[in-house]
């Protein structure tokens, strides 16, 4: 068979399965950390939050967000990344592989060179329609980081103080949110001082930075305006949230 011939009968199979983002919709692709409470385990990394691991979050975000495509937002919390990207992106012609298969393998690379550690992601995409509901995911994966943590900082906490696995998860079980702030006032840990990056995750954003510089045509002082990413960590919660994020949108 010639390769023509060949070669046109094996790119049906190959796309046979393909999906494409539908025109106008607005994607964000979370991007989650596979089995990372045994690369958290493995490392020895300070639980339930360590500040090199944040910063390797960080650093992937801000990778991920340069990889070509046209990342609008980003927030993280724990091992996921949930990015908004344009309704205009046509990158791999939207083609939903192709999306998900480059962005999972561009944290996992990033990450791993960060921490020096082999870490791999996981990938998402979930199209919406309109901002609000964009709105409404953000705020959604917020409440779920202030759940994540708070519950947390329960369980290490008994688990440093004596409690096995079994024992922590069984007291936690079914007890009510304004019971554990009590459990860790117990332990001397007031949850509202508690840093805010650990309660309500971090965002990374695009910021207009205004740099000066010389030309040496003209023999003149130029002010330039470049974009670059900025990490967040003192996230507001709720309505004021929203407000945060809608400054970043534009439709």
């Amino acid at each position: 068979m010639k390769f023509q011939n060949l070669d046109l009968i094996m790119r049906q199979y190959e796309e046979a399965l393909d999906q494409h983002i539908p025109p106008k919709i607005w994607p964000v692709v979370r991007l989650d950390g596979r089995s990372f409470s045994t690369l958290t385990q493995n490392l020895e990394l300070e639980k339930p939050f360590d500040i090199k691991f944040r910063d390797a979050m960080i650093a992937t975000t801000k990778h991920v967000m340069q990889a070509g495509f046209q990342a609008i937002y980003a927030y993280v919390e724990s091992d996921e990344i949930s990015i908004l990207f344009s309704q205009n992106d046509n990158t791999f012609r939207r083609k939903i592989r192709k999306w998900l298969s480059t962005l999972a393998g561009e944290a996992s690379a990033a990450f791993t060179h960060h921490l020096g550690y082999p870490g791999v992601f996981d990938a998402r995409i979930c199209p919406f329609p309109d901002t609000e509901i964009i709105f409404d995911y953000f705020r959604w994966r917020q409440a779920d980081s202030a759940r994540n943590s708070l519950n947390a900082y329960c369980y290490w906490t008994l688990r440093k103080n004596g409690k096995t696995e079994r024992q922590a998860t069984s007291v936690l079980e079914k007890m009510p949110v304004e019971q554990k702030y009590i459990l860790l006032r117990s332990y001397d840990i007031n949850y509202k001082e508690i840093p805010k990056w650990q309660r309500y995750g971090i965002a990374v954003v695009w910021k207009n930075i205004m740099r000066e510089g010389y030309n040496p045509i003209t023999k003149k002082t130029v002010t330039t305006k470049r974009r670059s990413l900025e990490a967040i960590t003192k996230l507001p919660r709720q309505q004021a949230y929203q407000d945060f994020i809608q400054q970043f949108i534009c439709e």
